[in-house]
């Protein structure tokens, strides 16, 4: 039987994720009426998502250390609580700048939290439970735009939407100030069975040694000679195309329903919702399906799939009632990242398997903050219709990099 001592932090953890994706879920259906209120352009919104990210990297890196002075458990319950009262704090300023100071607040709370629940089910818990934790954060953007649109309809105003998420962020904080000796003493973990000790091909055969079996040697290049390697570069230009891309499209698709096709509030952020729902959904299947196709026909499938349904929002048909496609996009794009991570070793070769990861986790927190923000600009010099063709265009330039990354030229330069 299960020690319930157990059971308690991992189902605090699922809901913490969840919790992770609820202000990513907020903002883009929020923004609209935020910048209305604040009298800003649209490519405002960089500004916020530049404070956001800034913190949210800067905590993330030092919550190893902080970690192991407060405690795990403690971490996160000051964290939890950083982030709650940050929010709320958003629907009390009266001037834009203090939105901006206060998004700094948001990115620490939230990186740490990122950063210590990683950390906490890598150490402890098995490969399984880590997939389902990030398909939380699916569960989490998916509700997000749904109690925004709630908040907007029931009263009229975006803060409502932050009220329910910031208070349910210092109830969690409470969660984790109350266990936090579970946190810090976890009983030990089952038996986990070993990783197989070879990966195979697209084909089914055996290729090379397993990443795990790798990292148990002593094996890692200089980032210097990483820094030179062009397969990390690469890759590294990957992640942030891909983060740019999915932030984007959740970010904008709003503003672009509302403001330029004329699609209802309430409408639009179903959409929104159904976006991330279908990226939540298609994070799942590929979990379910991944070791029989592999990761390079996942990647390589969804970014077909991807610049088909961006092509079809951008040319908008059928008037707006061709919305399924945002659906399709979120549904397309989710096996993305986790595929790419699974084929870093491949691209760039164990040695230098430390140092790109590294490389192309902050590549994706700095694309996840720029691709947005010059998607704004560009519609704020054009229109928000620029916005698929925005992300159309950088399907393109993910599949070129994806192809290049295939190139037998490219895998001998490692």
């Amino acid at each position: 039987m299960t020690d319930p001592r157990r059971l308690v932090p991992i189902a605090l953890a699922f809901i913490a994720f969840v919790s992770l994706g609820l202000p990513d879920g907020l903002l883009g259906v929020a923004w609209p009426s935020m910048r209305a209120g604040f009298h800003q352009p649209l490519d405002a919104l960089g500004m916020l998502l530049v404070a956001i990210t800034s913190g949210y990297m800067l905590s993330s890196f030092f919550s190893g250390a902080i970690g192991r002075h407060l405690g795990i458990g403690r971490l996160l319950a000051f964290s939890c609580a950083a982030t709650g009262l940050s929010l709320l704090g958003l629907t009390l300023v009266p001037s834009w700048w203090m939105v901006i100071s206060i998004g700094m607040g948001i990115g620490l709370g939230a990186g740490a939290i990122d950063a210590g629940l990683n950390t906490y089910v890598a150490t402890h818990h098995s490969e399984r439970l880590m997939q389902w934790l990030h398909a939380s954060f699916g569960i989490g953007v998916t509700l997000g735009p749904l109690i925004m649109t709630a908040g907007l309809n029931i009263t009229d105003g975006w803060r409502a939407g932050y009220w329910v998420v910031g208070a349910a962020q210092l109830a969690l904080g409470v969660g984790f100030l109350l266990t936090a000796r579970l946190w810090e003493a976890p009983p030990a973990a089952p038996n986990a069975v070993p990783a197989e000790p070879s990966l195979t091909d697209d084909a089914g055969h055996v290729t090379a040694t397993h990443p795990e079996a790798i990292t148990a040697q002593p094996h890692q290049t200089h980032l210097r000679a990483s820094l030179a390697s062009l397969p990390v570069w690469i890759g590294t230009g990957l992640f942030f195309v891909y983060s740019g891309l999915e932030l984007t499209l959740g970010l904008w698709a709003y503003s672009l329903l509302t403001e330029s096709r004329g699609i209802g509030a309430a409408s639009a952020g179903l959409w929104v919702g159904i976006y991330w729902g279908m990226f939540t959904l298609g994070r799942v299947m590929a979990g379910v399906f991944a070791n029989r196709l592999g990761h390079h026909r996942l990647v390589l499938a969804s970014l077909w799939l991807a610049l088909a349904s961006s092509l079809l929002l951008a040319w908008n048909p059928v008037d707006g009632r061709g919305l399924i496609v945002i659906g399709l996009i979120g549904f397309a794009f989710a096996p993305i990242f986790p595929g790419m991570v699974s084929g870093t070793w491949q691209r760039v070769g164990p040695e230098h398997l430390g140092n790109a990861m590294g490389m192309q986790i902050a590549a994706a927190g700095v694309g996840a903050t720029s691709l947005p923000t010059l998607a704004g600009i560009l519609a704020d010099h054009s229109s928000l219709e620029a916005i698929p063709w925005f992300v159309t265009g950088c399907v393109l330039v993910m599949g070129g990099l994806y192809r290049a990354t295939r190139r037998p030229a490219i895998r001998l330069a490692v």
